[in-house]
């Protein structure tokens, strides 16, 4: 008999996810994404990645602003009669009316080990706050964000001075790979979720801008953290008169000095524990340099203490 998936998703994040899931023979009826937007300058659109993949290999797209109140998308959905949805990373609230409208519900693909880290920017705040392993975890939706039952976890040990971009790629490559024997188990009645423990919910709301502001009070390692956790957007910064610069890349320095000062001619930095050296940066409305580079054209010398700024 055959079935019928649909598939809702958005970022670079979902893209292995439903390239598999296609490769692999699995019957997808139509994507939902989100819709196109303009480009900064304005000078063409932007469309999701789910979208340019879904294009490429022929799958229906839909792109509906929101499903709140949509009658057309909701009618569309109800006459699809659809076996499973499944989302990862779609960025619309699904409503609760929608939730009933297919016969295995919708599942979701979360890059955390829930219940810890709900919420928008997981991959994120687990950089940011050390932590040492983060995961996926398959679990059915609810009305409640990312509190429904869970199928199943799988763990994942994040490496020394990793960014979120690649462990959003290792991540999202794991979840293309375990999706597979979570669809088989649910069309084969085999599926079990369970209730999470909602006591040791943890959250990891949606990054601010402002949040990339450096404190070079914090220890070495939260300033590593930030740097890595918010690359590559929307990055950590430090203002140097009145102008933004945002560190790339950095890695421990073994010199001890003063919090926020240039150590030395390599552009190692003291923090409230320990330094860091800096390895990539990017002055606002410049190009990235190697700090190499960066260092023959800047007033930031040996001696510059970047909070006095």
């Amino acid at each position: 008999m055959s079935r019928k998936i649909v598939f809702m998703g958005t970022p670079l994040f979902a893209v292995p996810i439903l390239k598999s899931l296609y490769q692999n023979g699995y019957p997808i009826s139509v994507v939902f994404t989100q819709p196109e937007k303009k480009s900064k300058r304005g000078m063409g659109i932007n469309r999701t990645p789910v979208h340019s993949l879904s294009e490429t290999l022929n799958i229906e797209c839909r792109r509906p602003v929101s499903l709140k109140n949509n009658k057309e998308e909701y009618d569309y959905f109800k006459n699809l009669n659809a076996d499973l949805a499944i989302v990862v990373a779609y960025g619309n609230l699904i409503p609760k009316e929608m939730l009933e409208l297919t016969k295995n519900g919708f599942i979701n693909v979360h890059a955390s080990l829930l219940p810890y880290w709900r919420g928008a920017a997981p991959i994120s705040r687990s950089i940011m706050n050390l932590d040492k392993q983060i995961g996926i975890s398959i679990m059915k939706i609810t009305e409640k964000l990312d509190t429904g039952p869970v199928c199943n976890s799988y763990k994942l040990d994040i490496l020394e001075n990793e960014n979120m971009e690649s462990l959003s790629e290792r991540l999202s490559l794991l979840a293309a790979e375990k999706i597979l024997e979570n669809i088989d188990d649910i069309f084969e009645g085999n599926a079990v979720f369970k209730e999470q423990d909602h006591v040791k919910a943890t959250y990891a709301n949606k990054i601010d801008k402002s949040e990339g502001k450096i404190s070079w009070d914090d220890s070495a390692k939260k300033v590593i953290g930030k740097i890595n956790g918010l690359y590559p957007f929307p990055g950590a910064f430090f203002l140097f008169k009145g102008e933004r610069y945002k560190i790339l890349k950095a890695e421990f320095s073994n010199l001890n000095g003063k919090e926020g000062l240039i150590l030395n001619d390599n552009f190692e930095i003291g923090c409230g524990v320990g330094s860091i050296k800096v390895l990539e940066i990017q002055k606002e409305g410049k190009k990235v340099q190697k700090i190499k580079e960066f260092i023959l054209g800047t007033q930031m010398k040996k001696g510059t203490n970047l909070k006095d700024v």
